[in-house]
């Protein structure tokens, strides 16, 4: 049996390279710095925003390790609901980004804990420009103010070919990753984790999900590479809105819908590929996207696994692993009346592996799809799927950034799969 090691898969990195310039500057920041200062090592910024104003495409701004308490007095930018604390808005240029990453060897964390204005929903980091690489650092405490329907951001996107790498959003009431506007870019191996709003609406935490990606027409390319979302209170992954397909490749989704002491939440889905529900037609994208789920891995989420979500029409879920979801592949679709649930059309499942669940492949059409080599009945002794845990997918990640490695778990190719009960 040809098998492989599920965190060595190589997965190939798009775009263009993000090398410095020969000629580039670098400037630093840290959390005895002065923003009257002049950047240098030995006399550092106190912040990421006077660092900006300095910042020429192939620049490098080095954050050192520590805590950086941000307050009220901090926002940016407060426009409309919204108070952004920390806007990045000057642009790279291709083959020349502006970097701001982490020290190397530590590790700077910004907490928000101290950030509420009263009536605003809190962005700790937007990003409006372009040709960005952010890299290495912590965002924590990021707090709701409004008791109504509403959503705090850690991250929001809004520009085009950014990178976004090692970054980790934990510990507050924010969704770790927006991203509603911006094409070609890139998340790599980022982690969100211990996130519930339990101040708006039913305190139930319905729309703090790990990273959430929507985006709007023309939007393409965007793709989530090697990240972790676990004990959010909503879903791990959610393109609930999504008018151009979104990837996601190498990324884990576990315990998502469960608060750290296990108290359940809201929707609690790892995977959630897909949307429209509740569109009207005069709504609907001129084509809808088609999604692609790639080498993923959804564990003890407590709705599904990796599902469908009333989508009008399929997605490509190729050799991914789902234990003890709720469901583990929900392919509920829905048909353009806008009123019509049906079970799963024009998906493709292509080498997945599936256990230890009561809907091991639930809301399918199976005439309608295309099946191909998957084990939806397999047993936690095949694959080293008992090996699987929070405990073993929430280890410290390894030097580089990647994954860390869970002993034991292999990956079949899908040909290699025992030809009984193939799907």
């Amino acid at each position: 049996m040809v098998r492989i090691i599920f965190r060595l898969l190589l997965i190939p990195i798009f775009g263009a390279s993000f090398g410095e310039s020969a000629d580039a500057a670098t400037f630093y920041v840290a959390t005895d710095g002065d923003d009257q200062s002049v950047g240098t090592i030995d006399a550092p910024f106190a912040s990421i925003e006077r660092a900006q104003k300095d910042t020429r495409p192939g620049d490098t701004v080095l954050v050192r390790g520590g805590v950086y308490r941000m307050t009220d007095d901090d926002i940016m930018q407060r426009t409309r609901i919204f108070a952004r604390v920390i806007v990045l808005d000057r642009s790279g240029q291709p083959d020349q980004p502006i970097t701001y990453r982490a020290y190397p060897n530590e590790r700077p964390v910004f907490d928000f804990a101290s950030v509420r204005p009263d009536g605003y929903r809190v962005t700790a980091f937007y990003v409006a420009a372009s040709w960005l690489h952010l890299d290495g650092i912590d965002v924590t405490g990021v707090q709701v103010t409004i008791q109504g329907h509403t959503q705090s951001i850690c991250f929001e996107n809004a520009g085009d070919h950014n990178r976004y790498e090692r970054l980790s959003m934990h510990d507050g009431q924010a969704i770790g990753v927006y991203s509603i506007r911006g094409r070609d870019n890139l998340f790599l191996n980022c982690d969100a984790w211990n996130n519930w709003d339990d101040v708006s609406e039913n305190g139930q935490g319905g729309n703090v999900d790990g990273f959430g990606c929507h985006p709007s027409r023309g939007a393409t390319g965007n793709r989530f590479v090697g990240c972790r979302a676990w004990f959010n209170s909503d879903d791990g992954y959610d393109c609930i809105h999504a008018h151009e397909a979104v990837t996601f490749e190498n990324c884990w989704a576990f315990a998502n819908g469960y608060s750290a002491t296990g108290q359940r939440l809201a929707d609690g889905n790892g995977f959630k590929i897909g949307g429209f529900a509740g569109y009207p037609m005069s709504r609907l994208p001129p084509s809808i996207p088609r999604h692609q789920v790639i080498h993923c891995i959804a564990l003890g989420n407590k709705n599904s696994g990796f599902y469908a979500n009333h989508h009008l029409g399929g997605n490509d879920w190729i050799e991914n692993i789902a234990i003890g979801n709720g469901a583990n592949f929900n392919m509920l679709c829905r048909l353009p009346d806008n009123e019509t649930d049906v079970d799963g059309y024009d998906q493709l499942l292509r080498g997945n592996v599936g256990a230890a669940s009561r809907g091991l492949i639930v809301r399918m059409n199976r005439s309608r799809c295309e099946l191909i080599d998957n084990r939806f009945d397999a047993t936690l002794d095949e694959f080293g799927l008992s090996n699987l845990s929070t405990a073993t997918m929430s280890q410290a990640r390894s030097p580089d950034g990647t994954l860390p490695l869970v002993n034991g778990l292999l990956l079949p190719f899908s040909k290699s799969l025992p030809s009984r009960s193939r799907q």
